[in-house]
């Protein structure tokens, strides 16, 4: 007995259809691969690494950290963007990679963030602190806004670099205010809060972790902390908002993607799992640590935060007229 094609081609689209959720079931049968586009040892991947070595546990597979640093997050997204969506790869990247970037290279970008690449989880937040020399005589916002209008273009700010939340949080801060303090942009956080304690900057908006050690040190001074409310843990620090700031808001973000095309069941997999990971006590301890709070829930709030963001420090880029080589 003969069947006609279409007999068989849709014979073959159920026994596929019908093998998929099998597929996502089984998952993972074979290690997982993080991608993280820092070098080891920063912050983005220690939560790598932290989240990586419980995944592993709870799968009953290995789950290794790649680290793929350089060209603002783009080698390490790009890679991911085209590695196979079967979940065996996937992305912790931040703010800048996702949100960032997008208004800063325009359609040089390889990659479009909304469109290659599905949330999975939005991990965790981190603030940033406003600092400066010890010899700057200031002792809260109020009196460094003053500070910068009684000096046009004489002081300086310390960036991680162009375009990164420390260059653009203080470029929408001053526009906001009308103070030109002029930009100097360092190849990383740390070599700038390096200059910033040696006196050649003045200021910076550096991430609380980077940044404190050095306050408690006595090496600099923090003004407020960049984020809508006051830390627990540095509860003295008022924000810049309630320093005269107005609606000022700097919160540098971490969120697991996958490549766009991935499973849902998987990602709702993953997605379960991290946040799993996210509530264990141990693990809030050690963020807690690292100063970062930890958010979780549905992929959904990455997809919100991305849009959002990326509308938003656009928009700084575009007004200050911010380009990058």
């Amino acid at each position: 007995m003969t069947h006609s094609p279409s007999r068989v081609l849709a014979t073959a689209l159920l026994v596929v259809a019908a093998a998929q959720p099998a597929l996502a079931a089984d998952y993972p049968t074979k290690p997982i691969k993080i991608v993280v586009p820092y070098s080891a040892g920063g912050s983005t991947d220690t939560l790598a690494r932290v989240v990586a070595e419980r995944l592993g546990k709870r799968l009953g597979q290995a789950v290794v950290v790649e680290n793929k640093p350089g060209a603002s997050e783009q080698i390490a997204i790009t890679s991911v963007t085209k590695a196979a969506p079967d979940g065996y790869t996937i992305l912790l990247s931040t703010l800048s990679g996702l949100a960032v970037n997008p208004g800063l290279y325009g359609p040089r970008l390889q990659y479009n963030p909304q469109k290659d690449l599905a949330p999975i989880v939005l991990a965790a937040t981190v603030p940033s602190v406003v600092v400066v020399h010890p010899s700057v005589p200031v002792k809260n916002m109020a009196e460094l806004g003053a500070y910068l209008k009684s000096k046009p273009g004489e002081v300086s700010y310390a960036s991680a670099g162009a375009g990164t939340p420390s260059h653009l949080g203080m470029e929408y801060y001053k526009r906001a205010n009308g103070f030109d303090p002029v930009h100097v942009p360092y190849k990383g956080g740390a070599p700038a809060l390096q200059d910033v304690m040696g006196g050649q900057a003045q200021l910076m908006m550096a991430l609380v972790p980077e940044a404190m050690p050095m306050v408690k040190g006595g090496r600099l001074k923090a003004l407020a902390v960049t984020t809508t409310k006051r830390l627990s843990t540095y509860p003295d620090l008022p924000t810049v908002a309630e320093s005269g700031g107005k609606d000022f808001d700097l919160t540098f973000w971490y969120a697991f993607m996958a490549p766009t095309g991935t499973p849902a069941d998987i990602v709702g997999k993953l997605n379960t799992e991290i946040n799993g990971i996210l509530t264990d006590k141990d693990v809030l301890a050690k963020l807690a640590e690292m100063n970062l709070d930890v958010v979780g829930g549905a992929p959904g709030k990455v997809s919100d935060i991305i849009k959002s963001d990326s509308a938003r420090w656009k928009k700084v880029i575009d007004d200050a007229g911010i380009k990058v080589d």
